[in-house]
C-alpha cells in the first residue's frame, strides 16, 4: 500500500438483518412454529400441555435470557431447552435423556421451516473479499437459534465456507456489544483490531461495540430485509435488540454508514484509500 493507505486485513460482519434478511413477520411465525413443535414433543411424552402453555412457558423463557443478556453474557443451548423444560413442565419434572434430542429438534428446526434469506448482495461481497484474500469473520449474537445451527443454515445456503471464522454468543458465552466478543475474533483471526472493519445494522451491537474493541466500523443502515411487524413490538427480541439503553444515538460514530451491501466493496476501497 501506498503511504497514507492503510490495509484492512480483515472484515467481519453481523449476521441478522446484514447477511440474513428477514421477511415481514417471520419472527412472530418462528414463535409459533416453535411452540406448536415442543406442544407436540411434549405430549408424545405424556405431558399435557397445550400450545398456550408452551407460549406462555417461551415468555417466561425470553424474560429470563433478557435478564442474562443485559449484562453482555450468554448461555448455551442445552441451559435454553433446561428453561424452557422447566417453564413447560415445572421443576418436579425432570427430563429423561431420550427427551432431549426431540425436544432439541422441535426448539431449534424453525429456523429451516421459516427460514431467512441471504442478502443477495452477500456472495458478491465475499467472494471479492475471499478473492483479495481479506480474513473473513462472523461475530453473532445467537437468540433462540444455535450456533450449530446457524452454521448449518450457512452450509445450505453455500456461503459458510468463505468465513475463516465464526463466533457465536452461545459458544462465546460473550454477547456484542462487549468488546471481548469482537477481540475474541481478532485473535482467531490473527490480525490486529485496527486492521479490521465490522458490518452490521446494529448500532449499539455493531457499531458502538465494535468501535470500542478498536475496529472501524461500518453501519448497515438499509431498510431491505427487516422483519417490520416484529420492529413494531415494542416487547419483540428484534424490538429489544435495538435498544440503545442509556446510550444517545450521538454518543455512536460509525466510520462510515451505507444503506446496501452492495455498496461495501466501494466503501472499504474508499476507506483503505484515506487512511
Amino acid at each position: 500500500m501506498g503511504e497514507g493507505k492503510q490495509c484492512i486485513k480483515a472484515v467481519t460482519f453481523d449476521l441478522w438483518e446484514t447477511l440474513l434478511f428477514e421477511k415481514d413477520g417471520a419472527s412472530a411465525q418462528r414463535t409459533m412454529a416453535r411452540c406448536k413443535n415442543l406442544t407436540n414433543a411434549f405430549n408424545k411424552f405424556g405431558l399435557d400441555v397445550s400450545t398456550e402453555q408452551v407460549f406462555s412457558a417461551m415468555n417466561e423463557t425470553v424474560n429470563s435470557l433478557l435478564k442474562v443478556w443485559d449484562n453482555n453474557i450468554d448461555i448455551t443451548h442445552a441451559e435454553q431447552l433446561n428453561l424452557i423444560i422447566k417453564n413447560t413442565a415445572g421443576e418436579s419434572v425432570k427430563p429423561k435423556k431420550e427427551w432431549i434430542t426431540e425436544l432439541s429438534e422441535a426448539y431449534i428446526s424453525p429456523i429451516f421451516e421459516v427460514p431467512p434469506y441471504l442478502n443477495p448482495d452477500a456472495e458478491k461481497v465475499l467472494r471479492w473479499l475471499s478473492n483479495r484474500n481479506s480474513r473473513i469473520g462472523l461475530i453473532c449474537n445467537t437468540g433462540l437459534t444455535p450456533g450449530t445451527e446457524l452454521r448449518r443454515f450457512l452450509s445450505r445456503g453455500g456461503v459458510a465456507d468463505y468465513f475463516d471464522v465464526l463466533v457465536f454468543s452461545d459458544e462465546a458465552k460473550i454477547r456484542k456489544p462487549d468488546p471481548e466478543i469482537f477481540c475474541l475474533a481478532a485473535r482467531t483471526l490473527r490480525v490486529r483490531p485496527s486492521e479490521i472493519v465490522h458490518i452490521g445494522d446494529n448500532l449499539k451491537s455493531d457499531v458502538w461495540g465494535a468501535k470500542n474493541a478498536g475496529f472501524r466500523a461500518i453501519h448497515l443502515a438499509g431498510a431491505e430485509g427487516r422483519d417490520k411487524k416484529a420492529e413494531s413490538d415494542p416487547t419483540s427480541l428484534v424490538s429489544l435488540s435495538r435498544n440503545l439503553g442509556q446510550l444517545e444515538k450521538a454518543q455512536i460514530a460509525p466510520d462510515k454508514t451505507i444503506t446496501s451491501l452492495a455498496i461495501l466493496i466501494q466503501t472499504i476501497k474508499e476507506m483503505e484509500a484515506s487512511g
